[in-house]
């Protein structure tokens, strides 16, 4: 299967995104003079925007390839909560699986851009681990989508927000197992080791560096620690992320032995999201059949298109085709 067949195959998929979700706030203005009272700018906002973030950014950054999306969460019972949920609705998402826990705040991330540059970020959240009740109410959740829905990819996306428990990733890997449904994972710190088996590792230098306790030096440190990962974890591909260096894949058992995908050259603007983005086209790809070298070339660019728009962007179908 060449890489343009795997991406125009995407269209046919759909994806179950699992996670933690969050509000991306956006207050846009500019800056004509600083503040009297402190030696800081003063932002005369223009506009505001609102868009749903974290885990629920990977299902955008899914439909906007074209495939069809569910999304499976715990957030908050909380106005910001229910704004998340219309918005889950309004962009078609499956929501059989967002629960709504009262008493949980939602995390916010509110973002103050002047022109295209990123200013300010200030966070509301909590990243309490949701009880065993809630977990479970999940996980059950998940597999109904499973057993009634037509799901060709499984998507962690963990951001250490508490929503993903050790059981309901051990329960939902072991169900995608017995479904033959192939498994990808965007790690955090907390439950690095816990997603052993995978079908697809995604972490980014920061993530590899902390989850495995390890120094490493780039390139130099690479393959040491990657093997390490492998011992650990056992994914079948892991795909790390490397900022500016690009990528480094690995998938020994597919005949793919420490390879450096290098970054597609580009005029950065802003990389927030670029995670998601990468995480969303490697899944897709890897449920679409391609190779890994494939798999991490298309992200490769999604994630370098992403990152030369300001804010927290997806990219289309139509125009990662264009770019191979």
């Amino acid at each position: 299967m060449t890489q343009r067949e795997a991406l125009q195959n995407i269209s046919n998929l759909s994806a179950l995104v699992v996670g933690d979700v969050m509000m991306d706030a956006y207050l846009f203005g500019k800056v004509e003079r600083n503040s009297p009272e402190a030696p800081v700018p003063v932002v005369l906002m223009t506009g505001r925007d609102e868009r749903a973030g974290g885990a629920a950014n990977v299902a955008r950054n899914v439909q906007a390839l074209g495939a069809q999306v569910h999304l499976a969460t715990v957030i908050g019972g909380d106005p910001v909560g229910m704004r998340l949920l219309e918005l889950f609705k309004a962009r078609g998402m499956g929501v059989e699986a967002c629960i709504l826990s009262k008493g949980r705040a939602t995390t916010v991330k509110t973002r103050i851009i002047r022109d295209e540059e990123h200013m300010l970020r200030v966070d509301e959240e909590t990243d309490e681990e949701i009880s065993a009740e809630l977990s479970a109410s999940l996980l059950s959740s998940c597999i109904s989508i499973l057993d009634n829905k037509s799901i060709d990819v499984v998507i962690f996306e963990d951001y250490d927000k508490g929503v993903l428990t050790k059981e309901l990733i051990f329960g939902l890997i072991g169900e995608a197992r017995k479904r033959d449904i192939p498994v990808a994972v965007d790690p955090k710190l907390k439950g690095f080791l816990h997603y052993r088996g995978v079908d697809l590792f995604k972490p980014n230098l920061k993530e590899l560096r902390e989850g495995l306790q390890l120094e490493v030096d780039i390139p130099e440190g690479l393959p040491s620690a990657i093997h390490s990962l492998h011992e650990k974890i056992n994914p079948i591909v892991s795909i790390t992320t490397l900022g500016s260096f690009g990528m480094w894949v690995h998938a020994p058992s597919e005949g793919v032995v420490h390879t450096h995908i290098p970054c597609r050259p580009s005029k950065i603007i802003d990389v927030s999201g670029a995670g998601d983005t990468v995480i969303a086209t490697a899944a897709l790809m890897l449920a679409s059949g391609a190779s890994p070298i494939h798999i991490a070339e298309t992200a490769n660019l999604a994630g370098g298109l992403v990152c030369e728009k300001s804010g927290v962007v997806t990219v289309d179908l139509n125009t990662l085709l264009s770019e191979i």
